[in-house]
């Protein structure tokens, strides 16, 4: 039996318009490629370079593919592929539906005009009283009524003028110049990869979006431009996708006066940060902004703060949560931007991957909601040396009042502040700042139930990904509803019968519960042992706090609940499961918080003192002063503490892929493009 053609090379080499198939050599221009298929693109990398699509190739080999493939970003570009085509199916429907609201009315114009039409013409051959002709058949003649000039009727036929709207005979598309006579009208779509490399990315919309019309591949790199083309030319899409050689900046920037594009995805090697201003002049509105940024030592790292306010427009937050702390510093910067041009911006799935973050973004032109933004934006109180709390601050407010009528309006307003103290009100040690940074929701419900719609209709062949694609967008859906059913069930049975619209969100909504802990984090700083996770999260369950995880980090979680009420849980568990074996350090943030609750008689025990009755005279280092204040006391927390660890457990633990376990050491990108 022969080899399948995805297994073996050809003998002979092709020639560029061969029809691409996985492993062929095809001589072009005196060189050879070899032919590798990612969904349902191919692209040709120069003989003699690896290309295997295996993940746990080590370091090495991978390093030597260089820009051509890049196996570890495929997650990427598949969920990049379902987003895009989730949101492109809710505006050629948006946009089909207005094209035929406009036929409709245009028709009921024409109907009207003939109608008035034909009563002028029943009315032309009846004369008047007198046995002359009428006035109204004169002027339908064209004739001249010495009184009135030359007839009104024959102005409006001959100049459009005299108060009557010319209506279009057919409805015209100025782009394709089809009409209802030739072709049904189909909307248009347009998409931009702005950093193409290859034009792997360009290749796979115009595959796998069946609506997109017009796809621009963009890369300032005159040999990748030429790639571009060749893989173009290769997969034969000349007609819907366009290699353009420029500066992605300027070209982006050359939009301003002129339609744009409904989709531009930005994927730089680095930060987005210098192209997301040109971006949004390049967009239209309600398009969709994607945003890749793979500098985590920038925005979730506190070793360059300098740079990532200089970059994001805001300082990292420090310590477990910091890559949602940078998912937030990225939508702030996308958010500032926007706002300068009377845009807002709506996230619509916004994910720490790997080592990089992607967001995808809905952006229109919204002056109103604009206002918005300040009642959105906060900074967070970190105490970052001691406890691990934080507590945020919100640079305005958004108030809703009624008018005279009784009708809702927003008023916006300075916020009451600060919402901490210099120190933790829990340990005493000095808070720090981070953000300014984006303290809105970081998802859209319906748009994540409707991407995941999109994986009941595709097979594991093209998207090899679709089981960490789908753990990691139920995981997203839980963080954002907190495991809460909405209207219409997330069931799979359910969730195939999606209508195409996705919902707006409320434009003044915030996030009151944003970031995460973990629970063996927090047991470290009361030298305890860490409860489980179930454990912990039935605990706060049963006092009637919603909890769930945080799709950034594995063992995460993500409650309402307040610090207070957390150490009171976790007090409890010191008291009731966990008694301390070990005396705290007198001045540690452990002892400080052990001393205001149910645990504090462990003090009388081993014959020591409360942190609340010390002094500060050995706390002399800045970064850890602290002070003697005695709120709050865990003591007056007024909820039970049961460590229900079945309602705490997931039952659907093991069915969905949420966390990935890196195939490989140092898994991350491949080498910058030289």
């Amino acid at each position: 039996m022969p080899y399948a053609d995805v297994t073996m090379p050809d003998a002979q080499p092709n020639t560029i318009d061969a029809t691409p198939r996985v492993g062929q050599t095809i001589s072009h221009g005196g060189k050879e490629y070899t032919t590798i298929k990612e969904g349902l693109a191919h692209i040709l990398v120069p003989g003699g370079t690896p290309t295997s699509t295996d993940p746990k190739l080590s370091k090495e080999e991978t390093q030597q593919q260089q820009v051509f493939y890049n196996p570890i970003q495929q997650f990427n570009r598949d969920l990049s592929v379902l987003a895009i085509k989730t949101f492109g199916e809710d505006l050629v429907h948006r946009r089909q539906q207005k094209y035929e609201l406009g036929r409709k009315r245009n028709e009921k114009k024409r109907q009207k005009a003939q109608e008035k039409n034909d009563v002028d013409e029943n009315h032309n051959g009846v004369a008047d009283t007198e046995g002359a002709p009428s006035k109204k058949r004169k002027l339908a003649e064209g004739e001249a009524d010495e009184a009135t000039g030359p007839a009104k009727k024959q102005r409006v036929a001959e100049n459009g003028e005299g108060g009557q709207e010319e209506i279009p005979i057919v409805e015209q598309d100025a782009t394709t110049g089809a009409n209802e006579e030739s072709q049904p009208w189909t909307p248009p779509f347009s998409i931009l990869d702005a950093l193409s490399a290859t034009g792997l990315r360009a290749l796979r919309y115009a595959q796998e979006i069946p609506f997109a019309t017009a796809i621009t591949s963009n890369d300032m790199s005159p040999n990748a431009v030429e790639s571009i083309k060749l893989n173009v030319k290769h997969n034969k899409l000349e007609d819907k996708i366009t290699a353009n050689t420029g500066n992605a900046i300027a070209y982006m920037y050359s939009f301003c006066d002129k339609k744009g594009y409904d989709v531009i995805d930005l994927d730089p090697y680095g930060t987005a940060a210098p192209f997301i201003d040109s971006a949004i002049q390049a967009i239209n509105d309600e398009g969709l902004l994607c945003v890749t940024c793979t500098d985590s030592a920038i925005f979730a790292s506190h070793g360059y703060l300098e740079k990532t306010y200089s970059q994001y427009g805001g300082l990292p937050f420090k310590g477990d949560p910091c890559h949602e702390g940078g998912l937030r510093l990225v939508l702030h910067a996308i958010a500032s931007s926007a706002a300068r041009y009377g845009m807002a911006i709506e996230p619509l799935l916004s994910l720490s991957i790997d080592y990089y973050i992607r967001v995808f973004v809905r952006v229109r032109k919204a002056p109103t909601d604009v206002k918005l933004l300040a009642g959105k934006t906060m900074i967070v109180y970190h105490c970052e040396h001691g406890c691990g709390a934080w507590s945020t601050q919100f640079l305005a407010r958004n108030k809703i009042a009624h008018n005279k009528k009784g009708d809702p309006f927003y008023k916006y307003g300075f916020a009451q502040g600060p919402t901490a103290d210099q120190h933790c009100q829990h340990c005493g040690f000095r808070t720090h700042l981070s953000g300014p940074m984006y303290g809105g929701p970081l998802h859209n419900v319906g748009f994540i139930e409707r991407v995941l719609a999109q994986l009941n209709n595709v097979d594991r062949e093209t998207y090899p990904t679709m089981d960490r694609m789908e753990g990691m967008l139920r995981i997203a859906l839980e963080e954002i509803t907190f495991g809460v059913k909405q209207k219409k069930s997330n069931d799979e049975k359910d969730i195939r019968v999606l209508e195409p619209l996705i919902p707006k969100a409320d434009p003044a909504e915030i996030d009151h519960s944003p970031f995460f802990f973990i629970p063996s984090s927090i047991a470290k700083i009361v030298h305890c042992s860490a409860p489980s996770t179930a454990a912990l999260r039935g605990a706060l369950r049963h006092a009637g706090f919603r909890v769930t995880m945080s799709h950034c980090k594995p063992g995460s979680i993500k409650t309402d609940a307040s610090w207070t009420d957390i150490w009171h849980v976790m007090l409890e568990w010191v008291r009731q499961r966990a008694p301390l074996k070990n005396p705290l350090k007198e001045y540690s943030a452990g002892r400080a918080i052990v001393a205001k609750g149910s645990a504090s008689d462990y003090f009388q025990d081993q014959g020591g003192k409360a942190l609340a009755d010390a002094t500060m005279d050995n706390a002399d280092k800045m970064d850890v002063e602290i002070t003697t204040t005695q709120k709050p006391s865990y003591k007056d927390t007024n909820f039970e503490v049961k460590f229900d660890e079945d309602l705490g457990r997931d039952h659907d633990k093991g069915k969905y892929v949420r966390y990935q376990i890196a195939p490989r050491e140092n898994w991350g990108p491949m080498a910058r493009a030289k």
